[in-house]
């Protein structure tokens, strides 16, 4: 049969966009360069590069997309609501508070560790028949013309030569697709790595979310499955991640912790190992060129700060797969350009506003001129005071008014 889809790139982006295609009797090969782990115990999730010691904040939107493709019961199990977010600025009068129960929501998204989300998406790729899985393959070229997309690929000593009417590049921010089609980028580094671990507490984190603004970089603290864990993203200047990494400086980070964070946790206990990660804004000039299109990172890598990352990316994949549908109905080419063309211009609006967003935050929050902050902790009084502000927030954070 005539493979429609290829897929390369098979993080958690790409199995979640071939499971969503599969869903819609799309049958998809999906090329994943690093080979995945055998998951003999059912209690562990080992890591795996593109499901590692990093967290998401699944947006209700994102649980909602989840539910249609039959995934939220296998997911529920390993993630945690959160009912209340708390922001606050260390030193600064400011505050902000949003509650699911007064925005009249059920929660405003879920916590996952990203092992426990691939654990899930692959196990299920694994057992649908219209995805053939192939990972441990290396992708080194590829073209295309008017009718078809071609690549070859080498897979320990085995060559394969692969085409299709359509290719989705979900292979990262360093794409080597982005690159084969002559898709450049923009690029800003925000000279920060993200420490990102997961703590213990001594208070229960009762399912509220902090974001803490500090001189050292924005503290996410989430809450996790269990009572006193919570998951810790702390961006932090770039140079400055060797003394909070390795297992002789738990100590010295956990009392980091405990000074920009103050009380409200209780005292931090414990602490996982730490892991850093480089963090740059990229973004690619165009996203769909012929036959192909970028989806995940390859098309926009963007900061932590606010969750959005993972969520747009899946409400990217949400569209583009609505998009394929309507061409199968009219029976037409799925990869036509013109229709992925479509979907790109469908998507820039949303892709924009948390962009900048994202950006503006980091930004803002990092210059610590006296002015500036007084400017942003009346805003966040603002925030927590003006009527219609919150409800308006809060839609645009669960990924409803997309």
């Amino acid at each position: 049969m005539q493979q429609q889809v290829i897929i390369v790139g098979g993080g958690m982006v790409g199995l979640s966009l071939a499971l969503m295609l599969a869903k819609s009797n799309i049958a998809v090969k999906l090329l994943e360069a690093v080979k995945y782990p055998n998951y003999d115990d059912e209690n562990l999730a080992p890591y795996h590069s593109s499901f590692d010691a990093r967290n998401t904040a699944l947006s209700r939107r994102s649980v909602q997309i989840y539910q249609k493709l039959g995934l939220w019961d296998a997911l529920q199990q390993h993630a945690t609501p959160i009912l209340q977010v708390h922001i606050t600025e260390q030193g600064s009068f400011g505050k902000a508070r949003l509650v699911a129960e007064q925005e009249k929501v059920e929660s405003f998204g879920q916590v996952i560790e990203n092992a426990w989300l691939g654990r899930v998406l692959l196990t299920q790729v694994r057992q649908q028949p219209l995805i053939e899985l192939i990972d441990g393959v290396k992708v080194t070229t590829l073209t295309q013309n008017a009718e078809f997309v071609y690549i070859e690929a080498q897979r320990g000593e085995e060559n394969l030569q692969l085409e299709s009417k359509l290719l989705i590049a979900a292979d990262g921010r360093d794409s080597f697709c982005r690159q084969a089609i002559g898709v450049g980028v923009d690029e800003h580094d925000y000279d920060q790595v993200a420490i990102v671990t997961t703590v213990q507490t001594s208070k229960p984190h009762q399912q509220v979310g902090f974001e803490r603004f500090s001189a050292l970089g924005p503290l996410a603290l989430l809450p996790l499955p269990g009572e006193y864990r919570r998951s810790v993203v702390w961006p932090v200047k770039k140079g400055t991640e060797a003394e909070w990494l390795g297992e002789e400086n738990d100590q010295h980070f956990l009392e980091a912790l405990q000074e920009t964070y103050g009380d409200r946790a209780g005292k931090f206990e414990k602490t996982g190992k730490r892991f850093s990660y480089p963090l740059s804004q990229v973004l690619a000039h165009k996203q769909a060129v012929g036959r192909v299109v970028l989806m995940g990172n390859a098309a926009h890598t963007i900061h932590p700060v606010a969750g959005q990352g993972f969520n747009l990316c899946l409400r990217d994949a949400d569209v583009l797969v609505r998009f394929l549908m309507e061409q199968l109905v009219k029976s037409d080419d799925i990869g036509h350009p013109d229709n992925l063309l479509a979907y790109e211009q469908a998507r820039l609006k949303d892709q924009q506003r948390v962009i900048k967003f994202c950006d503006s935050v980091v930004r803002g929050f990092s210059n610590q001129n006296p002015i500036l902050k007084l400017i942003r902790n009346t805003g966040l009084v603002a925030f927590d005071v003006i009527p219609g502000i919150k409800p308006l927030v809060a839609n645009y954070a669960m990924g409803l008014k997309a």
